[in-house]
């Protein structure tokens, strides 16, 4: 009997060993097979071999094509597995009725009207609903009891695989908003373009934008009412390679600029891009790298192109990005523990945690956790925002919480 138990470990580790190979030769074959139709990874391999630099080469790419492929077993490290919080309250807090499914992320206009996304259905987390749609959600933060209400969207655009993640907010020179959803119909990644009818609490559907380079993509920033700045959170879309990517530490994830005139890759060298948004003068882009731990300060140039100009290390896991339009405090929803995050275990939730950065482009910047919870109340935050002294917090698949500062 001992014998066999042996052999049967033996056979589970070879089965497991293969997989791995397996996954991680199909990683590197796609990554060689993408770089043979695109320019910019080809202008890469011939600076790894020693040949002319060219314009391409930024400070974000790695000396040697290998170092990308060194697997990193620091996962638990980037999880920040073994940190517990403890917990900072705030007075004039409630849970948003309405809200069950999540808030993943929020943008509120300058009116105080605020738009939430809901429902997000994401390969590797929890799901209250798995089976049912994407909302986006508005409440007018001017109104003495603020209310989640749900906005109806036009015919014609498919609700029944609708999965809202990251969004963003537009308003025209003739002051109509429009509402970009990034979504994630049946695990792909399309970036959704809405006009919002105030009159009859409305999403008009516009067009959906699709592009070899929106791979994987988490969060957007609008920059005009067809043109935005993009994250993607991993290289691939496939789960087992996208969690194989997050295993090895692969640095395989950048940020995107489109428009209907050009589309292109202007940062990289990320271990998961994550929440972005753009300071109130528009001269510089933050993107937050969730498992570096990391908010970047990008230079925003007139052709669109970024350059690193800073970047702040935190101690939790950076997810969303807000920015008040008043002072330009960045305000984050993070989570301390992403370890919990993903096992999602009953006994052991994952927390909440909300961080203001004041004057980041300083030389030192003040960081202030401003609230944090162990999810006995609210459950993996995800966004903060702010307006006129109220804060809401949004959280990745569970609930909302209004707060009046």
């Amino acid at each position: 009997m001992l014998q066999m138990c042996n052999e049967a470990k033996l056979i589970q580790t070879f089965v497991s060993e293969s997989l791995v190979l397996y996954s991680f030769s199909t990683l590197i074959s796609h990554r060689y097979n993408f770089c043979r139709n695109h320019m910019y990874c080809i202008r890469q391999e011939e600076r790894w071999r020693g040949r002319k630099k060219t314009e391409t080469n930024h400070w974000w790419q790695r000396e040697t094509p290998f170092s990308s492929f060194v697997p990193k077993l620091d996962a638990r490290n980037r999880l920040n597995a073994a940190r517990e919080i403890d917990p900072v309250t705030l007075p004039n807090c409630q849970l948003i009725k309405g809200i069950e499914r999540g808030s993943e992320d929020i943008d509120i206009l300058p009116n105080g009207v605020a738009f939430i996304s809901s429902g997000l259905k994401y390969p590797g987390l929890k799901s209250f609903a798995p089976d049912k749609p994407g909302e986006i959600f508005l409440m007018d933060l001017n109104e003495e009891k603020p209310r989640a209400v749900e906005l109806r969207i036009s015919r014609g655009f498919d609700l029944a695989s609708f999965n809202p993640h990251g969004i963003s907010t537009y308003i025209d020179k003739d002051d109509t908003v429009y509402l970009f959803v990034v979504n994630h119909p049946h695990q792909k990644s399309t970036v959704e373009v809405f006009k919002f009818v105030e009159d009859d609490n409305s999403l008009v559907h516009l067009k959906t934008i699709r592009h070899d380079l929106l791979i994987s993509v988490n969060d957007i920033v609008a920059m005009g009412p067809d043109s935005f700045y993009a994250t993607n959170d991993h290289y691939f879309s496939d789960f087992i390679l996208m969690f194989l990517e997050m295993f090895l530490g692969l640095t395989w994830s950048n940020v995107v600029y489109y428009s209907p005139k050009e589309v292109k890759e202007v940062a990289a060298g990320f271990y998961s891009a994550n929440g972005i948004n753009i300071s109130p003068d528009k001269k510089y882009i933050y993107v937050a790298d969730i498992l570096d731990h990391k908010v970047h300060v990008m230079e925003k140039h007139a052709n669109w192109n970024l350059t690193h100009a800073k970047t702040l290390q935190l101690d939790t896991l950076v997810d969303n990005l807000s920015v008040d339009p008043d002072t330009g405090d960045i305000w984050t929803g993070c989570h301390p523990n992403g370890m919990k995050l993903f096992y999602s275990d009953p006994e052991n939730l994952p927390a909440s945690e909300v961080l203001r950065i004041q004057n980041i482009l300083s030389e030192e910047p003040v960081v202030t956790r401003v609230y944090a919870d162990d999810g006995s109340v609210l459950q993996g935050s995800s966004v903060a925002s702010v307006h006129g002294g109220k804060l809401l917090i949004g959280t990745v698949f569970h609930r909302a919480l209004y707060c009046e500062l």
